[in-house]
């Protein structure tokens, strides 16, 4: 599997790989994260026009996207966390929106492993009832570190692992 920096002309393909990524969100019981519409094209534009996006290629085929954002405060949400802590204050990458298709095994560990080729220590979170993303952290090794809310107020599992 390829990682490269996601472009606007990947929009389409990247949008679709979300869709397929919210149903099976969908299938597996996680009713309530990526609703009404987020995340929208208008959120993954920003992104690649960030140069924080990016794409998993299989073979010709887009089957995964993510965000990757890192430096001293890089997720402002993050500055508050509840029934717990973050095992250290160091500077630190996030991975937003981690989509995948389904179409191709081993998407959120090629993410992963990319995003460790460029800093050691790394935050993330999700819905509680995100429960295949919460096994994937605990597999790969993050320690739960408590409770954020991101922008609307909606809390997040929230999950840390320093290589």
């Amino acid at each position: 599997m390829t990682i490269e920096i996601a472009k606007p002309e990947h929009l389409n393909s990247i949008m679709q790989v979300i869709d397929d990524a919210r149903n099976i969100m969908r299938a597996n019981g996680n009713l309530t994260q990526w609703i009404n519409g987020y995340p929208s094209a208008e959120v993954i534009l920003n992104d690649i026009n960030q140069n924080i996006g990016y794409i998993c290629w299989n073979d010709t085929e887009i089957v995964g996207y993510f965000s990757f954002l890192k430096g001293d405060n890089p997720e402002p949400t993050y500055n508050v966390i509840d029934n717990g802590k973050w095992l250290n204050n160091e500077p630190y990458g996030v991975i937003h929106r981690l989509a995948a298709n389904g179409k191709a095994k081993g998407v959120a560990k090629a993410c992963f492993d990319y995003c460790f080729t460029q800093i050691n220590n790394i935050r993330v979170d999700t819905n509680n009832n995100n429960l295949p993303m919460q096994n994937f952290f605990k597999k790969y090794g993050f320690t739960y570190c408590g409770v954020i809310y991101v922008t609307d107020g909606s809390p997040r599992d929230a999950f840390q692992i320093v290589l």
